[in-house]
């Protein structure tokens, strides 16, 4: 370790608070986290980092939670005897979408801690107007999701503005609902902040200003014009003469992801020996925290193969659709964050893997990868012969919103005479499933990309990274270079599951070192050593089986048209 300053990154995600410290160079000196369940989970009643009312569909955490995690986690890096003093900059990324509500004794109580006394003794419940956070689980919105939809002109209108149709989840579909419940709580309401602004507030001992990709998970924020959208205000606040109220609660939003928004507050100084020349960066969402740990060059894309399955990607490229989402890149005005979001990811190719007979050996997924590794793209054997698409969703899709069910299509090798299909067999069915999923992901992405300079080669992402636990299986990895090609190759992530902490302290590290216009890959990118983090696991673009899946493209959107009409008929 070197005697240079340091930087800190924090993970306030549904289940745990991460923190990791890193040196200028990017090297990881110290980390700690606060399990939510494990440490405090029997005091506040919790199931997975949350609390639920299953009767109205809430799903909720209690703001003092994360209170304690703050002071738990840095008492265990401070243990560790991390040099706190040399730390300078601080930043992380936080579950998007949560919102907290501070009370008007707010800022009097946050400029005016004393460190001898717990953040949770001095903060909760004083501090804030409701004592909970409601979760990015929560659906407990559908009427006010409606409402939003139907005040612009549709689903796709909303995105066109906000960047996504209305989700359950966002925040002011959240607020709109606990105005109405709740209205002399949203009375007595100083101000609003998402959990990222939340914790940067109480690091700084004043309320922080929103980030300017954070607050695209609203569905009030305006991305054409980079401002508030009245009218969406005004649906929220219930008329025009709540607006102001609304946008005061709201505050203004940091449109620079870098600099200072103040110096670290007395507590902490006191408490954990923080240097009071330590500073706090703009804190953002964890979906924008996880491209940072790359860094994600644009049009490099991360397939994310968990339980769920996530398609992130950097654009200069602003087309949304109400089926995605668009977020401002977190450090780079005019570059976006493009993301798909899928329920069915791990636990359907499990369902798949688990209908073929119980391999042998000790690998669960030997049978299921010999048979995609025997079966051609698309089962197409020789000139001639119809390709075998479908989908596969044991739950209820976002990207198609279809109910659970499995169909199966075949189409001539043109693209053209979709026919529905009898099943065809569970060894087919491994290889259709990934490839299914990743032909969604194609689809919904392609208008992104574009040819790479100097180049004959067709439209593709630079480089695919996979994350989660299918990064893993080499026979999904092959499927993903085959659909979304790469051409610069498929790569295996493993930051060790830190990637949303890692994004933040990076982030900090650019905020405070960057030169005068310096982005932040051009900082992060010289710093940041692949070796250890990245494996190349396919070659990605090859020609003839990429063009091959391009050939189906428009016929698997057109078997989704079908199901999607069949499915609102019955």
């Amino acid at each position: 370790m070197t005697d240079g300053p340091l930087y800190l990154g924090f993970d306030l995600s549904t289940q745990q608070l991460k923190a990791i410290v890193v040196q200028s160079d990017l090297t990881v000196v110290s980390e700690a986290k606060v399990d939510f369940d494990g440490d405090f989970g029997a005091k506040y009643g919790l199931k997975k980092g949350v609390l639920l009312n299953d009767s109205e569909g809430e799903v909720y955490a209690p703001v003092a939670l994360w209170l304690e995690a703050l002071d738990l986690v840095l008492a265990r890096l401070k243990e560790k005897n991390c040099p706190l003093h040399r730390i300078r900059g601080i930043s992380g990324s936080c579950q998007q979408h949560g919102s907290v509500y501070w009370s008007r004794e707010a800022e009097k109580l946050l400029s005016s801690l004393d460190g001898k006394t717990e953040l949770v003794k001095q903060l909760a419940p004083g501090a804030f107007s409701y004592e909970f956070a409601p979760n990015w689980q929560d659906h407990s919105t559908q009427k006010q999701c409606d409402a939003f939809e139907e005040s612009v002109g549709g689903a796709d209108r909303l995105a066109q503005v906000t960047g996504s149709a209305a989700h359950h989840r966002f925040t002011g579909p959240q607020i709109m609902r606990l105005k109405h419940k709740l209205p002399d709580m949203y009375k007595s309401t100083l101000r609003i902040s998402l959990v990222s602004s939340f914790l940067a507030s109480v690091l700084m001992g004043k309320i922080a200003p929103m980030d300017i990709s954070d607050v695209c998970g609203m569905n009030l924020w305006n991305m054409n014009e980079n401002k508030w959208s009245e009218p969406l205000l005004e649906l929220t606040a219930g008329g025009k003469e709540g607006v102001e109220e609304l946008k005061s609660k709201l505050g203004e939003v940091r449109q620079d992801g870098g600099g200072s928004m103040g110096a670290i507050c007395d507590y902490f100084v006191s408490r954990y020996g923080f240097s009071p020349e330590c500073q706090i960066a703009p804190f953002t969402g964890d979906n924008p925290g996880t491209i940072l740990a790359l860094p994600l060059r644009p049009l490099d894309a991360i397939v994310s193969l968990g339980t769920s399955s996530t398609f992130l990607m950097v654009t200069p490229v602003y087309k949304p659709d109400a089926s995605y989402h668009f977020f401002n890149h977190p450090t780079t005005p005019g570059h976006y964050m493009f993301m798909l979001c899928y329920k069915n990811g791990g636990l359907a190719r499990e369902k798949v893997r688990d209908a073929l007979p119980a391999p042998t050996s000790g690998d669960p997924w030997a049978n299921f990868n010999q048979s995609v590794f025997s079966i051609p793209p698309l089962d197409m054997a020789k000139p001639g012969d119809r390709a075998k698409i479908g989908l596969y969703f044991p739950l209820p899709e976002i990207v198609p919103n279809i109910q659970a069910g499995t169909w199966r299509y075949t189409v001539s090798p043109g693209g053209d005479d979709l026919q529905e299909s009898e099943p065809w067999g569970a060894d087919k069915d491994a290889r259709a499933i990934v490839e299914s999923q990743a032909l969604s992901m194609r689809l919904r992405s392609h208008n992104l990309v574009s040819a790479p300079e100097d180049s004959k080669l067709p439209a593709q992402p630079r480089r695919i990274y996979l994350v989660g636990g299918g990064s893993l299986n080499p026979a999904i990895a092959k499927v993903m270079g085959d659909v979304l090609g790469g051409v610069d190759g498929v790569y295996r992530l493993d930051v060790g599951g830190n990637a949303c902490a890692l994004g933040g302290a990076y982030k900090a590290v650019w905020a405070f070192e960057r030169s005068d216009g310096e982005t932040f890959d051009e900082l992060i990118g010289k710093r940041w050593k692949e070796e250890g983090a990245i494996s190349r696991v396919d070659e990605g673009y090859k020609e003839g089986v990429f063009e091959k899946y391009g050939s189906v493209l428009h016929a698997f959107e057109k078997m989704e048209t079908e199901i999607l009409k069949v499915a609102k008929n019955t």
